[in-house]
């Protein structure tokens, strides 16, 4: 469903700090690590944001760059205050908000309530200029561990495309040896309008509204929700500068979550449609893709980044092990981790969505 400017993004009434810089996240230079392409800083990752809990504070990249230094995410927009550059994200991890804003109540629409967890950095893994690996606990609002995780992030230059660099984000989600944990989206709680968001969310910046594109259809009415094995991504940031973005990563049961009218934004969405669940003492991995270049390209020449980003992808071999290695949807920490397309690969996706009378 498109959006449109009648849509009421909650901004007004969304929880704000006093002062000039109200959703500025407070923090000092160390909470924060840095990736590097060739000598390159393309992407801060804010590792402890300060924010109000109902925000959904959560490590979060931002601001994210290409090569020529155009800045293509945002975080803290006005128009969704939660929306965090790109994240892991989930707006109902066992009935705990883990997004952000208003939570979607069947029969009763947004509401805010006092569900908000949070997710919290325990431990690096590796750090280096091209691979930050920690682990990572999904906490409800009083602190209990819903979900622990394995996260591996790395950037490295494209060697098909001079002027592009690739983020690749690899994850496991393990679940309690003694409980089930669902993941669930407003759209699985009843809200209508293909609002399935949850998972690994890019939250892109753009002047104007952007263009999004698979490798058969054009449009946000025709990608949101599709399985489509890529997804781009062209608009232009706030210096002018032109720019790409070509997704790849669906799990088995996931869907592309899109957003281009009211804001610009993608996602690998968990639970577009039906809720999902992180089994018992099971993990449920996730291999995403981001390759972030330079100019507006065309469906070819994004079709070609996409197939050279899954051929590239290594079957586990530099995931983190420790608590929840990597394993197939539903099955028992520590299998082989897949990768590439077609292979199940998490509920990955961050979302956003503009909706009446509620946030995304």
């Amino acid at each position: 469903m498109t959006g449109d400017a009648s849509r009421r993004t909650d901004s007004d009434d969304a929880p704000r700090r006093a002062g000039a810089d109200d959703d500025a996240p407070r923090r000092t230079d160390s909470d924060d690590a840095r990736l590097r392409v060739d000598g390159v800083e393309v992407a801060r990752y804010v590792l402890a944001p300060d924010l109000d809990p109902r925000h959904g504070p959560r490590p979060y990249l931002h601001p994210v760059r290409t090569l020529a230094g155009t800045v293509v995410t945002d975080a803290l927009p006005e128009d969704h205050v939660w929306h965090l550059g790109a994240s892991l994200a989930v707006q109902d991890v066992a009935g705990s908000n883990l997004w952000g804003g208003r939570t979607y109540v069947r029969d009763a629409g947004y509401t805010w309530r006092d569900d908000h967890g949070r997710i919290v950095h325990t431990g690096w893994t590796e750090r280096a200029d091209d691979v930050l690996a920690h682990r990572l606990q999904w906490r409800d609002p009083a602190g209990a561990v819903l979900l622990t995780e394995d996260r591996r992030i790395t950037a490295a230059p494209v060697a098909a495309a001079p002027g592009a660099w690739r983020l690749e984000l690899r994850y496991a989600l393990t679940a309690p040896v003694d409980r089930d944990v669902p993941l669930g989206s407003p759209a699985t709680n009843g809200r209508p309008g293909g609002a399935g968001y949850g998972g690994f969310f890019w939250r892109a910046v753009a002047a104007d509204p952007p263009q999004v594109f698979t490798v058969d259809a054009d449009g946000e009415e025709s990608v949101n929700g599709a399985d489509s094995p890529w997804v781009a991504l062209t608009g232009t940031g706030p210096d002018g500068g032109a720019y790409t973005l070509v997704f790849t990563g669906l799990g088995s049961g996931d869907r592309w979550f899109v957003r281009t009218a009211m804001y610009p934004g993608v996602c690998v969405a968990f639970a577009f449609d039906t809720p999902a669940v992180v089994p018992a003492g099971g993990s449920r991995p996730g291999r995403h893709t981001v390759t972030v270049a330079d100019g507006i390209l065309d469906r070819t020449a994004a079709a070609a980044l996409a197939a050279e980003a899954d051929a590239t992808a290594e079957p586990g071999s530099d995931f983190p092990t420790g608590h929840g290695s990597p394993g197939g949807h539903g099955s028992p920490a520590g299998e082989d981790f897949p990768g590439g397309h077609g292979s199940p690969s998490g509920l990955g996706g961050p979302a956003g969505a503009g909706v009446p009378g509620g946030p995304a």
